[in-house]
């Protein structure tokens, strides 16, 4: 470990000379679809497995997974429950190509977000919206279909943060702070919204498979101002790590994306973590089991176990990241709303969202409860 902290360089935001406006986060709506497929997903990958040794060993890990249910936009098979049964959107024995998937990500990916947008209550004047997603693209942009179904300004800003992976509500809600920091008046609605299921890809090695069966679809939305309770989004911070490009892919084919997800990042982060330097600026120099609201990406079981062991978190820690995992799985850029979402009303004096994604990078911002 030693020298870590000089090969990691950390971007950290510089003090301001004048105080600026307190971005908080007043609300957060999150939706999902009605269709759990993860023990569909679980029997259909059993089966690609030749080697019975193989079989059993994913078998076991798939039951550790610390996950129980997962979410899919997809309509289920005419077995009534599977995407990969008869009728089902991959019942056939090639796959769809990209172009079909796409075309249900602009079907469903808009009534999805709009879902969550509808859980956060009244919006107001909304001057700005920001969405995230990786799992597809349409051009009109979805930040531009969700502005004009909910009839928003046409002169409304707007940024779309693309293809960034499962850290990619830091960097949108960092950009809502930014605005926030610039125009003390703006009112920022954040989406994030991700359909994973389209990505299936036909695979019959463990670590693949074991890559997919982390993920489900989900959307999440929150309401970012300068006034009135909340969470209030202190400075940020971004890290990648030193030689681990290879280790988190996500890849445009002709069958969907297809994500690559090695066995050695919980190790590679666990690492990051006991670096000296980035843990200071990781909790501002508190001891890390002070910190009372840690908001972490439910990238896995293994992950989440990485970090709390890493920074000798206590066991009921990452009980809310856990909990995520557990109900909804891995839902990329949404993830991590959701676990923002069950600190909402709890009141936390010092906390912490952190992500994990490509490059290999962890990004994150402090947060604090406000009245």
């Amino acid at each position: 470990m030693i020298g870590l902290c000089a090969r990691l360089p950390i971007a950290t935001e510089r003090k301001p000379v004048v105080s600026a406006p307190l971005a908080r986060i007043n609300a957060i709506g999150t939706a999902i679809p009605g269709h759990d497929i993860h023990q569909a997903f679980i029997d259909w990958a059993e089966k690609r497995v030749s080697d019975p040794r193989e079989a059993g060993l994913f078998s076991r890990m798939a039951a550790r997974s610390g996950i129980a249910h997962r979410y899919s936009v997809l309509p289920q098979g005419r077995d009534g429950r599977s995407p990969v049964g008869p009728g089902g959107f991959y019942a056939d024995a090639v796959l769809p190509p990209t172009s079909a998937r796409m075309a249900l990500y602009g079907e469903h990916a808009p009534a999805l977000a709009l879902g969550a947008i509808r859980a956060l209550g009244p919006l107001g004047e909304v001057s700005h919206i920001v969405v995230a997603s990786c799992t597809g693209f349409v051009a009109p942009g979805i930040d531009q279909i969700i502005a004009e179904r909910l009839g928003l300004s046409p002169s409304i800003e707007r940024l779309l943060v693309g293809f960034m992976g499962c850290y990619a509500a830091i960097s949108a809600i960092r950009s809502a702070r930014h605005i926030i920091r610039s125009d003390p008046r703006a009112r920022i609605l954040v989406v994030t919204i991700e359909l994973s299921s389209l990505h299936l890809q036909p695979e019959s090695a463990i670590e693949p498979l074991l890559a997919m069966l982390q993920f489900g679809d989900g959307a999440a939305a929150a309401l970012v101002t300068a006034e009135g309770p909340g969470l209030a989004i202190d400075a940020p911070f971004a890290a990648t790590l030193p030689d681990s490009a290879e280790l988190i892919r996500w890849t445009i084919g002709d069958q969907g994306f297809a994500m690559h997800l090695s066995g050695a990042v919980p190790a590679r982060i666990a690492e990051a973590l006991r670096d000296p330097g980035f843990r200071q600026t990781l909790t501002g120099g508190a001891d890390p089991q002070a910190i009372d609201g840690w908001a972490v990406h439910a990238g896995g079981r293994s992950i989440l176990d990485a970090v709390s062991h890493a920074l000798d978190l206590d066991e009921q820690a990452l009980a809310i990241s856990r909990g995520v995992l557990h109900d909804y799985g891995n839902m990329s850029s949404a993830t991590l709303m959701f676990a923002l979402a069950g600190f909402m009303g709890k009141n936390p004096e010092r906390g912490v969202a952190l992500a994990f994604g490509p490059g290999l990078a962890a990004e994150g911002f402090g947060f604090h409860a406000v009245s």
